[in-house]
């Protein structure tokens, strides 16, 4: 397996590299500016992620839409996601819509307008997928018993699910709503770091734009227990690579969300929900 994963390593560093220096050869010494835009994109989505998509960040709204007159999107604003009975589901519908928006909704208009291209170039597409399935299954058999290791954790009960049951509250519906909503969360979460950002600077960067990468997504996991943090630096390096590799954020998509229910339901097992 660690020739395997050596010889993968190896080929895809050579690949990207060699398709860095085409490509920098056919641009000559003219500034590129793409890095630039990506870099620029990637901040401001980022910001707007922390501090209006994170609870109650949907307050900055609010006072913004009173300021210029627009009170019955404030009023609809406070009624679902402080006074209804669904306000927790609510809010987390909220992060995930603001996570779409900037993660998802922001590159593609930044793809399609400015740089003129394909999206099927950052990964939207199954690439290769099928001819490494061996090692998204071995990734799956490492992550596993180490997730329910941390369950066992206070701060990862504390954590998660992120949709906190009521006591006596049954899994359906809200519980099963939330799941459906968190995979598109990482639809967004893996276009965004190992698509946008991957895909949107390999040229200019070769192999290292996964580094350029990585540190903002580590970064994202402040606030996580912290072997959550160290293992998203891990995490970014290898699908960073594989999507380098497969050319698709298909398989991060898949392997980063059945980690994530894997850890939902280790926390309520740990609950005593099972």
């Amino acid at each position: 397996m660690l020739k395997k994963i050596n010889s993968i390593l190896r080929h895809t560093y050579e690949d990207v590299e060699a398709g860095a220096a085409l490509y920098k050869q056919s641009c000559g010494n003219k500034l590129d500016k793409r890095v630039i835009i990506v870099a620029i994109i990637s901040a401001i989505s980022l910001v707007f992620i922390e501090y209006v998509g994170k609870d109650p960040g949907y307050r900055m709204l609010v006072d913004f839409s009173n300021s210029i007159g627009l009170t019955g999107f404030s009023t609809f604003l406070i009624h679902n996601l402080e006074q209804s009975a669904n306000s927790q589901l609510n809010r987390l519908a909220f992060w995930i819509a603001i996570i779409l928006i900037f993660y998802l909704a922001v590159p593609i208009i930044t793809i399609k307008l400015v740089f003129h291209e394909k999206l099927s170039d950052y990964g939207f597409r199954i690439g290769n997928v099928k001819k490494d399935y061996g090692i998204y299954l071995v990734m799956m058999i490492i992550m596993l018993p180490l997730v329910y290791l941390m369950s066992r954790t206070n701060s990862f009960q504390e954590r998660y699910p992120f949709y906190n049951l009521r006591t006596g509250e049954s899994l359906y519906p809200n519980f099963w709503m939330w799941e459906a909503l968190y995979f598109l969360q990482f639809i967004g979460v893996e276009f965004f770091f190992r698509g946008f950002m991957l895909h949107g600077t390999k040229r200019q960067l070769g192999f290292y734009s996964v580094l350029f990468m990585v540190v903002p997504y580590c970064m994202i996991h402040f606030g996580k227990p912290m072997p959550e943090t160290f293992a998203a630096i891990i995490a970014g390096l290898a699908l960073g690579t594989l999507s380098l590799k497969s050319k698709s954020i298909v398989p991060g998509i898949l392997i980063h969300y059945s980690v994530a229910i894997a850890m939902d339901f280790a926390a309520l097992y740990q609950k005593g929900y099972f």
